[in-house]
């Protein structure tokens, strides 16, 4: 087996583990831990996170790690896992159907794989650098949807919001009077998911964590989208801020952007 499919086929293994463990115990999660004043943590991350990591792990030793909820596993590969056991923990928490498990790779500072999935609607997104991205195997693509006034578009709010001035609510009262409709559902990367298929047509948030935005942000791009910072640059899952559209929209909303920067 060529390691790109073996890569691949551990990933999606390792994804789909973590979010049979999700399902199982929807509703279930009892112990749940504070990381700051809203972000939090359930044993049910903890153990998602468990079971990837040992699929992971057991096919390929030497990789580096990054994931949320451990620290960094480096031990100097060019390849670098980037997980999230679970994005969307307090809607996790709350029982709102909203949340996923991101499995991305990269390699050489690029994320060259990415991996997401809503064990909810068994919806498997994949995406290889250059060969497109893929709903449970099927080809797909970003909206054309050409004006922002007709756009559906997402995004979410800082973990700090309650102390820091800059929490995107300027953006999202700009966008507001802008857009079709926004909607903030809580899982950026099912967000950015949706972007990829069609369902939402730009999204934008800050502050995020390359856990977030690594996996699907290469779903956007491969289904012919666009991903930048809030001023057009090149977009890094190292960086706070992501701007993804249909590409039709970028424009558009680098311009409501610019309104309500500080």
């Amino acid at each position: 087996m060529k390691l790109e499919k073996q890569i691949k086929d551990t990933a999606i293994h390792a994804a789909l583990r973590g979010g049979e463990i999700l399902l199982k115990n929807r509703g279930k999660a009892k112990k749940v831990s504070y990381k700051g004043r809203v972000n939090l943590v359930t044993e049910i991350d903890l153990r998602s996170e468990k079971a990837i990591l040992k699929i992971l792990k057991r096919k390929f030793p030497d990789f580096d790690i990054l994931t949320e909820e451990s620290e960094l596993e480096k031990k100097d590969s060019e390849y670098k896992w980037i997980i999230d056991p679970l994005d969307g923990t307090t809607n996790y928490a709350h029982d709102f159907p909203s949340f996923c498990v991101s499995v991305a790779l990269e390699k050489k500072g690029e994320v060259i794989l990415g991996v997401v999935y809503n064990p909810l609607l068994d919806e498997l997104f994949t995406a290889e650098e250059g060969k497109g991205a893929f709903l449970n195997r099927k080809k797909i693509r970003v909206s054309k949807t050409k004006k922002l006034s007709q756009s559906l578009i997402a995004t979410g709010f800082p973990y700090d919001i309650r102390e820091s001035e800059i929490n995107n609510l300027d953006h999202f009262t700009n966008f507001a009077q802008k857009a079709q409709a926004i909607r903030r559902a809580g899982s950026a990367a099912l967000d950015l998911c949706y972007l990829a298929v069609g369902r939402f047509d730009g999204f934008w948030e800050l502050k995020l964590s390359p856990w977030d935005t690594a996996a699907a942000s290469l779903l956007v791009v491969e289904a012919g989208g666009c991903v930048t910072d809030f001023r057009g640059s090149k977009f890094s899952i190292y960086k706070k801020e992501i701007l993804a559209t249909n590409g039709k929209i970028h424009s558009q909303m680098l311009k409501v952007l610019k309104l309500g920067r500080f």
